[in-house]
């Protein structure tokens, strides 16, 4: 393994959210997590697919992410589906706000993962939604490209 490249385990992949959204600036964030929340991550088990992050206030918080129940917590468990408030810099709030109310773009997450000092992030990206004719339109540009790759084999 290379040493700069950084170590990241992980956990959930928003595959989805390049079908649906065109996604432009990616941030990372961290979270706000109890003790139950690391641990049932650490298992690899979430979901992110229909989550989605919404503003409240002068905050940012990520809303609909399943995080499921840690077994061994019994009754000092978390909510799984409970908003999660999300750990940015004051100038990376103020810029996504800014582009979320001016320009009508929504946040998506993409990824959740530990990094290399073990510490959940979550990569969000500012996103703008897709038609159902760009959808097709991308469809028809992937099977083109495979189609070529095909004749250029076949070619030799």
């Amino acid at each position: 393994m290379n040493k700069d490249a950084p170590a990241q385990k992980l956990i959930a992949e928003n595959r989805r959210a390049r079908f649906d959204y065109f996604l432009e600036d990616s941030f990372e964030a961290g979270l706000a997590l109890t003790g139950t929340e690391v641990k049932a991550l650490r298992l690899g088990r979430a979901n992110i697919a229909e989550s989605y992050a919404a503003t409240e206030g002068r905050e940012i918080v990520l809303v609909n992410a399943y995080i499921p129940e840690y077994g061994p917590a019994n009754r000092f468990n978390h909510e799984p589906r409970r908003p999660r408030k999300l750990l940015l810099h004051r100038k990376q709030i103020d810029k996504l706000l800014g582009a979320i109310q001016r320009d009508g773009r929504t946040l998506i997450p993409t990824r959740l993962y530990f990094n290399d000092k073990g510490r959940v992030k979550l990569e969000l990206s500012l996103a703008k939604g897709k038609k159902l004719h760009d959808k097709r339109e991308v469809e028809a540009d992937r099977d083109w490209k495979r189609e070529q790759g095909r004749l250029m084999r076949d070619r030799g």
